[in-house]
């Protein structure tokens, strides 16, 4: 797991149990801001299944300002039917509102760059909402857009 990644004051560190109150309004934030809603359940089982250090499972990171969490990123490697190594997905993204724009996303997705390095993951992937401007302007400049098109079952 990547150590902590600090350009004063901000501090970019892996998730520990401590840091659950914080986690839960962070990631919370980032639920609210796609318009959805989990049962509390899921909040318990993520946070367990990000800690749990199981091979495959959800690893993260929380920026600090300081002393306070304004944050988030969680990933995952997995195996790709067209490459050798496994590549990384960057699964959730966020940075409290009053902080964006501040370089928190860039360091978080750095720290999730250098993990995937430190794994022998040559790619990181991840994908947004076509409408989420503000993110999409530091995605063109740390990430490339690919021409690829998500589909899903329906519910």
């Amino acid at each position: 797991m990547a150590g902590p990644v600090a350009a004063d004051p901000l501090t970019i560190r892996p998730i520990e149990r401590a840091d659950r109150p914080h986690w839960e309004r962070l990631w919370r934030g980032y639920i609210e801001f796609y318009k959805s809603t989990l049962p509390d359940e899921m909040y318990d089982l993520a946070f367990d299944r990000l800690l749990s250090g199981d091979t495959g499972e959800f690893q993260g990171f929380l920026a600090l300002d300081g002393v306070k969490p304004v944050g988030l990123v969680h990933y995952l490697f997995h195996r790709h039917g067209w490459k050798k190594e496994q590549v990384c997905y960057l699964q959730d993204l966020y940075a409290d509102p009053d902080v964006r724009g501040k370089g928190i996303g860039a360091a978080l997705i750095n720290a999730v760059y250098d993990a995937a390095d430190k794994a022998g993951a040559p790619t990181v992937y991840w994908l947004t909402q076509e409408d989420n401007a503000q993110a999409r302007k530091l995605y063109d400049q740390i990430g490339v857009l690919t021409d690829f098109i998500k589909y899903q079952r329906p519910a």
